[in-house]
């Protein structure tokens, strides 16, 4: 695979599980008797809830860390990275779900795939500031 494709495929499959925790709150909502806007009424809905509005919440902060790594790090570090950010994230809403002490792990996960993506961006950045500016 071309090392631009997996940007675009981090953020396809990103959009994917935003799309999919989007649903499931939909479906929640029908399921235990929510009717918009309420969030609370139910410890069930509201694990789903919070599952979509974290992933949302970190969606939003990975996605610019992705494409900034895209154009200044290394497309191994970003691969393997960004995999590891997705998978943690449907580890994370999957464990929720069940249980809101099960989210730990995937979180964990997915924090690691960030900080490391996050840290490759930045220092691939700077080089290129520093280059810049010789």
């Amino acid at each position: 695979m071309h090392p631009s494709a997996w940007p675009a495929c981090y953020t396809l499959l990103t959009s994917v599980l935003m799309l999919g925790t989007g649903f499931l709150v939909a479906k929640g909502r029908a399921r235990y008797g929510i009717a918009a806007p309420a969030t609370t009424g139910n410890p069930d809905f509201e694990r789903l809830f919070r599952v979509q509005m974290n992933t949302m919440e970190q969606s939003l902060i990975f996605l610019p860390v992705l494409w900034v790594d895209h154009l200044y790090g290394t497309p191994s570090v970003l691969a393997v990275a960004g995999a590891i950010w997705l998978v943690g994230r449907v580890l994370y809403a999957v464990g929720y779900m069940q249980a809101a002490p099960k989210r730990s792990a995937g979180f964990g996960i997915a924090a690691l795939g960030f900080v490391v993506l996050l840290v490759d961006a930045a220092i691939g950045l700077a080089r290129s500031l520093v280059s810049a500016g010789a």
